[in-house]
């Protein structure tokens, strides 16, 4: 519940909760490039040999999600906790994760197709139909891109310029004002 926030800023907001991250490796390739490798999620099962290497080297157990980061040159060391208080309130956000997925859906309601208006003139059964998907034996193929029924959803989507709202270090919260992809407890990377 959001009582302590002002009411232009109770429209939408979405929170997340911070869950603690552990830097697993730091490592620098060149010069000018550093990537930090961030684990998520403790897990029980077993995992293969490369794996068991690589979360013993950076003496930690096992975990279920590991993300790559660039451009933190010498911010952190392997072990150390990565929680929100990286973040401010007011600053602008980008978030990404996997969206909903759908399943296979039609030309409607994954294009916006209008489909065939009228249901006289020898109309039957055509209220949703793609219609036409080219012309005939002149180009003898369909066009790659062509707006078809598919799968739908799924897939990484990144929300640009989100605004922090809100940011509780002791909970390890982040309030963010907008819409973000993914279902719930699904993983998102909030980035500045």
């Amino acid at each position: 519940k959001s009582k302590n926030l002002k009411d232009e800023e109770k429209i939408k907001l979405m929170c997340f909760s911070g869950v603690k991250q552990y830097p697993m490796r730091v490592k620098c390739a060149t010069l000018s490039w550093h990537t930090l490798t961030s684990a998520i999620d403790n897990i029980k099962k077993e995992i293969n040999k490369a794996s068991q290497g690589h979360f013993k080297k950076s003496k930690s157990s096992p975990k279920r999600k590991l993300v790559e980061f660039s451009g933190y040159e010498g911010e952190f060391k392997v072990g150390d906790k990565i929680t929100v208080d990286h973040f401010f309130e007011g600053e602008f956000v980008d978030v990404s994760g996997i969206s909903k997925g759908k399943g296979f859906q039609g030309v409607v309601k994954r294009h916006g197709f209008a489909g065939v208006g009228d249901s006289t003139h020898g109309q039957h059964n055509r209220k949703r139909a793609p219609g036409s998907i080219g012309a005939g034996s002149d180009p003898s193929r369909v066009f790659k891109g062509m707006k078809m029924a598919g799968q739908m959803g799924s897939t990484k989507v990144k929300a640009l310029n989100l605004k922090v709202v809100k940011v509780m270090n002791e909970e390890n919260l982040l309030l963010v004002k907008g819409s973000v992809p993914g279902h719930n407890n699904s993983y998102i990377i909030v980035q500045k």
